[in-house]
């Protein structure tokens, strides 16, 4: 390996440290700051601690790590070996970043509609701060929102370290060894009953909705995170005008693509199929002027997340 290729990779790993830190650090503040002020419980290890920590003071922190220090042994006796390193660094930085933040600011609440009272005003819906800290009127949509986006950039940045969020995921992936169920449906699950605990230990039907919300803001905002902000298009192109295409994308959209050689299901002759991946701009350019080219041309054009290779992102290294 080369000196330039050697600096290259090392200041790749230190931007992921970075990365892993201040990811962990930005979880911290929206469970702390955020989530556990207004007694949601939007899934994972942190989630269930905010339960029992309002029902049983101790702090988030304490609750997490007796959950994720034995949940990552488990998973890795019966899984094996599939948790790096970056991911215990992150659940250590987590606890510590949580820690700190709970023990120095407590579990006050940073958007609220009023000021923070010593008893409650008759005839208006108010919460109490998590062991005895005071009331205040809660402004939940705007606080949903915003612990939406900072739980989903903090996870984003972890996630774009190379580590994985471990905790109560761990517990569907054992699942899904034995079960076959998929794991995306299991972690719906595992993370559903952690969210329907609010309404059985509060009592309030708003509690599960807005902490679903809180999930659904935030795995937008992961793909966001991980997979940047450019949208790509997948085409699937069939038509008899196959070199007015294919001089089309190369020349005017500097673009590549591949020609794939099949036979129609009717009559069975053959025919030829381009597949091309562009950005959201280059598709509207060369949907529009396909109606000039062909307009008989049959076109399947598919939402693509992720695009590797030359041209796009480069393929992450092992």
């Amino acid at each position: 390996m080369t000196n330039t290729a050697q600096k290259k990779d090392w200041k790749k790993e230190v931007w992921a440290y970075m990365l892993l830190i201040g990811g962990s650090a930005l979880f911290a503040v929206g469970d702390v700051m955020f989530v556990n002020p207004y007694l949601m419980a939007p899934g994972g290890t942190y989630g269930l601690s905010n339960v029992f920590n309002t029902l049983w003071p101790w702090k988030i922190s304490l609750y997490a790590i007796c959950m994720d220090v034995p949940l990552l042994l488990i998973g890795t006796w019966i899984l094996g070996p599939k948790f790096g390193l970056k991911t215990i660094i992150s659940t250590a930085l987590i606890f510590l970043f949580t820690f700190i933040l709970e023990s120095s600011w407590g579990y006050n609440p940073v958007i609220f509609d009023g000021k923070i009272m010593d008893a409650p005003l008759e005839g208006i819906s108010m919460v109490q701060i998590p062991h005895g800290g005071g009331w205040f009127v809660p402004d939940y949509f705007l606080n949903t929102v915003v612990a939406g986006l900072i739980y989903g950039v903090a996870i984003g940045m972890i996630f774009r370290s190379g580590a994985t969020s471990g905790g109560s995921d761990i517990i569907s992936m054992i699942l899904h060894k034995y079960t076959k169920i998929s794991l995306g449906t299991l972690v719906m699950i595992v993370d559903g009953i952690i969210t329907l605990s609010t309404l059985v230990a509060f009592g309030d039907i708003r509690l599960p909705i807005y902490s679903i919300i809180i999930i659904f803001i935030e795995g937008k905002v992961i793909d966001l995170v991980v997979d940047g902000m450019k949208s790509y298009k997948t085409m699937f192109i069939v038509t008899d005008e196959l070199e007015a295409v294919r001089d089309y994308i190369l020349n005017d959209l500097k673009r590549g693509g591949t020609c794939i050689t099949g036979s129609g299901l009717y009559q069975g002759n053959e025919r030829k199929m381009i597949y091309v991946t562009l950005e959201r701009a280059d598709m509207v350019k060369l949907k529009s002027n396909l109606h000039r080219i062909d307009p008989k041309a049959f076109v399947n054009i598919m939402d693509s997340s992720e695009i590797l290779g030359t041209g796009f992102r480069n393929l992450p290294k092992e």
